[in-house]
């Protein structure tokens, strides 16, 4: 399979490949906590690539081993401009733990998913070594979780409030969202000789001074300063007031600067960038990629992540969804930053003529599935907006929501030589396509998008994530109506009806969210049953950085309204939850009836177990047989 290409196809790992490029020394030298993999859906990776693009001499260290000498910290010397450090394609914490904090015994970025081939806090470890060891040499951070840790955050792990990601590494600088365009100002200054700690005002990085300091000069931002770090370690309902601040900046098109003091230190977190353009989201993806995992990992087990997206294409960056319990706004940003369709069907042809293709795209999709090419009507609008979600509580109207030119792209793709079918993995946002407030053109679009996408683009099962029933705990999640999901069902049937096809829709469920008890788990489980779904896609919840439902978590309030939310923290509840995803399963059945029958909900057990209602002549029947044997017995 890599037989065409050579090692000095891949950016370098060990000393003899700087030697292959031709490289006395090098410039930049990444660490990641990930196996490296040479394509598009790797962040090390792209910025490796990016900064290869821009003419600096990158390696990348994957994976290195924090436990033994540290000779992987040492082996290629020290750059000549900095140390790059990600944890990865995800948070440490997150790749490690299950949400009930049991280790996984796995890890999907890791060849033959093998685990313990990086440490919890990833970021923290390999940069404070690095900083013992080369304690002149700037290290910068950034990927996710850099990006997520950027102020204080709460951490499920320890349970606890943790400073900024900076106070706690030791890091200089730190690169938050997506990295490349920040990346290009930072060498741009680093080359022409600017010392990293002058580097104060680039957009979308963050740095720390000290906290009498002034700050840096920028006329054009507005400053807004947090809460201090000791007095939201304090005060929940402060932490609960930034966290709001955080998040209306990071749906802003042009936000604020925002700094927040921590110890004796400050850190500053300079405004994102605008949404990017066509071109500059088409620079990343038309670097060189292999698209291939390094030569290294030959004959060490399948990378699963890697597997999972090989054949996948990405069509946009950014969610304007704005759930409470997802991250990719506050990384990507709301706004929608598409990719042009020539670029999309480029690389289309390329997945298409790589020597293992088997004919199938495995996913055509992005952070939601239909968001390609969605902005507002009238831009002058959204700069002014601080909605956390364009679609929640309603879809807004200034929100073009025509699927045309993603219709396009489907029906384009599949005109490629070498393709036999596309399919459409990631998950649909149906509230869009049902809104019949939106001008008659565009449910035209959402008609035709949606029988184009179940009659040619299903591989027998959709994924749809209603998250749960109840419209109570849905409105903490920022998701609609769980009759939106029952109309979409509906809609589903009748176009597979017509097409003649036999398919079913996998929806996923959240239990223990914040407002969720666990008598809505109950009618959940009653709801779900009378839709004839036996539910396989569920998970806990489980509080991530940075996420609206991990502040309700910690603090028990609605940041926006400050009122209280109602949480299942203990751990016998999460568990006694998430079991009624699950009441179909002969042990748990004996179980979840008592629990049900004791709480006295007769309108759940009638539904799941009609058999066990009181006064049903079949148990009536089974007690009188058992009272009869019992009496011959005598």
């Amino acid at each position: 399979m890599q037989n065409k290409f050579h090692i000095t196809n891949w950016l370098p790992t060990t000393a003899k490949e700087v030697k292959e490029h031709g490289w006395d020394e090098l410039d930049v030298i990444l660490f990641s906590g990930d196996a490296y993999v040479d394509h598009p859906s790797f962040g090390a990776a792209v910025i490796g690539r990016v900064l290869y693009d821009l003419g600096l001499r990158v390696a990348i260290v994957p994976q290195p081993n924090w436990r033994d000498d540290l000779r992987d910290f040492k082996k290629l010397g020290i750059p000549r401009l900095f140390f790059g450090v990600t944890a990865g394609n995800m948070d440490s914490m997150v790749n490690h733990y299950t949400a009930g904090k049991r280790l996984r015994s796995n890890d999907a970025y890791t060849p033959g998913g093998k685990s313990g081939f990086r440490p919890d806090y990833a970021t923290v470890v390999y940069t404070r070594i690095l900083k013992e060891l080369f304690p002149d040499v700037p290290v910068i951070v950034g990927g996710i979780e850099a990006s997520l840790r950027r102020f204080t955050h709460y951490d499920y792990w320890k349970n606890e409030l943790k400073p900024n990601i900076l106070s706690w590494s030791g890091a200089d600088l730190l690169v938050y969202g997506m990295g490349e365009h920040p990346l290009k100002e930072l060498v741009r200054l680093l080359r022409k000789g600017v010392p990293v700690e002058s580097l104060n005002t680039i957009p979308q990085t963050a740095i720390l001074q000290d906290k009498e300091a002034p700050l840096p000069k920028n006329k054009n931002w507005e400053e807004i300063e947090l809460f201090p770090h000791e007095e939201c370690l304090e005060d929940q309902t402060k932490f609960a007031q930034n966290f709001r601040h955080i998040e209306e900046e990071s749906n802003r098109m042009h936000p604020a600067r925002l700094h927040q003091i921590c110890g004796d230190q400050r850190i500053v977190v300079n405004p994102a960038l605008p949404p990017l353009k066509e071109k500059e989201v088409d620079y990343s993806f038309s670097l060189p990629y292999t698209r291939l995992p390094h030569p290294r990992y030959h004959n060490k087990g399948a990378i699963p992540a890697f597997d999972m997206i090989k054949d996948s294409v990405n069509l946009h960056r950014g969610c304007f969804g704005g759930c409470s319990f997802c991250t990719i706004s506050a990384h990507q940003g709301k706004f929608i930053s598409s990719r042009s369709e020539e670029s999309i069907l480029r690389e289309i042809q390329q997945v298409a003529d790589s020597e293992d293709f088997k004919g199938s795209i495995s996913d055509l999709g992005g952070p939601s599935a239909n968001m390609y090419k969605m902005q507002g009507k009238d831009l002058s609008l959204c700069e002014k907006c601080k909605r956390p979600s364009c679609i929640f509580p309603s879809v807004c109207k200034n929100l073009n929501t025509s699927h045309q030119p993603l219709t396009e792209i489907y029906r384009k793709a599949d005109q490629i030589s070498g393709i036999r079918k596309t399919f459409i993995g990631s998950g649909v946002r149906y509230d869009m396509l049902l809104n019949e407030n939106a001008p008659e053109e565009e449910r035209k679009t959402h008609q035709e998008y949606l029988k184009e996408l179940l009659t040619k683009h299903v591989s027998g099962r959709l994924k749809v994530a209603p998250e749960h029933t109840s419209d109570k705990v849905l409105k903490t999640m920022r998701k609609p109506s769980f009759g939106l999901f029952k109309r979409f069902t509906h809609k589903f049937q009748k176009i597979n009806e017509e097409a003649g096809l036999n398919q079913q829709i996998i929806p996923y469920f959240i239990s223990s969210h914040p407002a969720c008890e666990e008598r809505d788990m109950a009618l959940l489980a009653a709801e779900t049953k009378s839709l004839n779904f036996n539910l396989e896609q569920v998970q806990d919840f489980t509080p991530t950085p940075m996420t609206l439902a991990t502040v309700m978590y910690y603090t028990g309030l609605d940041p926006y309204t400050m009122k209280k939310v109602y949480v299942a923290r203990d751990k016998e509840e999460k568990t006694g939850q998430r079991q009624y995803f699950f009441w179909y399963k002969p042990q748990m059945r004996q179980q979840l009836e008592r629990k049900i029958r004791n709480s006295g909900w007769f309108d759940v057990l009638k539904v799941l177990f009609p058999d066990k209602q009181p006064g049903n002549t079949t148990t009536r029947k089974q007690n009188y047989s058992k009272k009869k044997r019992i009496s011959r017995k005598r």
